[in-house]
């Protein structure tokens, strides 16, 4: 991108991204280097216990930082910098992605000729450049025969990894919902958008890469495979609990603990650590698990 494209930094001045931080020092650099030029920087840490920000500090001073006084989730962390963003467009940006200010700005440009989209997302891809499944039809709808976009495509659901969010349309849907701790907060929040006749658009020829679980990095890393287990599978009852009623999530949670179960044996016959400290993960945290319980905790600790 030329820094001194009038169009280009006209774009970037309507859009702040926002990024939520937890124990991702190793991410701080290459984020740096692609949001050189950008003018509004929201970091948001989520308590990381390493030192994310002393280089968010060092590599991003510009960058707002707000930090959490404990971790409370993804979708609160991010309700957190949405509170103060004052410009048109929020790119909500996972810290393990790699992005420019061209694409930055490309987003804005041809999201500003979708006025009425209020969340707006790339093609994700990986490392090697293989496509992402970042976007579907809700969950429990239909399943689509078809390839991926080749133009833009209106969707019921999109990964919030890399999300643009019009902030005057999401006014009127509401932000992340704190029932969900890590998971699922983003299909809650398409949901509650494509309910309301929102557009979640897709603009395919925008391609970023997601270095996809690269974001968590610590000394014990089959304890972030374990939380990430118990998190997934609570979230996901509690993703049923909310739109389909406690007795749909509490006959879901008897099978999936059940399969769980048998996992968790599965991965010990097999000696593989990761799979088992996730699989057991998810076991445990489905065997606490209290709906009720949770959605009141986490709702009135907002």
């Amino acid at each position: 991108m030329n820094p001194l494209d009038p169009i280009l930094r006209e774009a970037l001045e309507r859009v702040t991204v926002l990024i939520v931080t937890y124990n991702s020092a190793h991410c701080v650099e290459a984020l740096a280097t692609g949001l050189a030029g950008v003018p509004h920087v929201i970091v948001v840490d989520n308590a990381s216990t390493d030192d994310t920000c002393a280089q968010v500090q060092a590599l991003l001073p510009a960058a707002r930082r707000v930090v959490m006084p404990a971790n409370k989730g993804y979708g609160v962390a991010n309700n957190a910098g949405l509170a103060v963003v004052r410009t048109d467009y929020a790119l909500l940006l996972n810290p393990d992605c790699l992005i420019d200010a061209g694409q930055i700005a490309a987003l804005v440009q041809q999201a500003q000729g979708w006025p009425d989209a209020t969340l707006v997302v790339p093609q994700l891809t990986d490392a090697s450049g293989s496509l992402q499944v970042n976007y579907s039809w809700p969950r429990g709808h239909w399943t689509p025969k078809t390839e991926a976009a080749t133009g833009p495509a209106n969707v019921g659901y999109a990964c919030a990894a890399v999300m643009l969010v019009h902030m005057a349309n999401v006014s009127r849907i509401g932000h992340f919902d704190p029932l969900f701790f890590l998971y699922y907060e983003d299909e809650d929040l398409c949901l509650r958008v494509f309910k309301a006749r929102g557009q979640i658009l897709v603009l395919p020829d925008i391609r970023i890469t997601h270095l996809s679980r690269g974001s968590v990095k610590g000394a014990q890393p089959w304890r972030a495979e374990y939380w990430r287990g118990y998190h997934h599978a609570q979230s996901k009852i509690l993703f049923v609990w909310k739109h389909e009623g406690p007795e749909e999530a509490s006959r879901l949670r008897v099978r999936v603990l059940l399969t769980s179960a048998l996992n968790v044996l599965a991965r010990v016959v097999l000696l593989s650590p990761k799979h088992l400290a996730r699989a057991w993960g998810r076991f445990q945290g489905l065997r606490v698990l209290n709906a009720d319980e949770v959605a009141a905790a986490r709702r009135d600790a907002r």
